[in-house]
């Protein structure tokens, strides 16, 4: 069984910043992917930020330049810093895992952005 427990979300101001954190838990292997993605209201979700547990990233046009992805591999535990935050940024979002061809989810976080 494997858990995944964001934090981080909230309310912020345009221009402003927040850090996401994920906790995995459980059955944890050292080859998996860790990501972020978003789903606004009325949208699919998508991407936003992937990392591999060497550090290698990929992300979204979206979030080049503003949003930073981080992973601690020994607390199996993802960050995603978000700076220069914008209104089109409001969503939930969604802790990723994907390990052995499975993908898992957290419950996610909101993030609302004021305009």
């Amino acid at each position: 069984q494997v858990q995944l427990v964001e934090s981080g979300g909230g309310l912020v101001q345009a221009g402003g910043s927040l850090r996401l954190s994920c906790a995995a838990s459980g059955s944890i292997f050292s080859l998996n992917l860790m990501g972020w993605y978003r789903q606004a209201p009325g949208k699919q979700r998508e991407l936003v930020a992937t990392i591999t547990p060497g550090g290698a990233t990929n992300y979204a046009d979206s979030a080049k330049g503003r949003f930073t992805i981080s992973r601690d591999n020994a607390k199996n535990t993802v960050y995603l810093q978000m700076n220069s935050l914008k209104f089109g940024d409001t969503a939930v979002y969604y802790c990723s895992l994907t390990m052995r061809s499975r993908d898992y989810w957290g419950q996610g976080t909101q993030v609302t952005v004021s305009s």
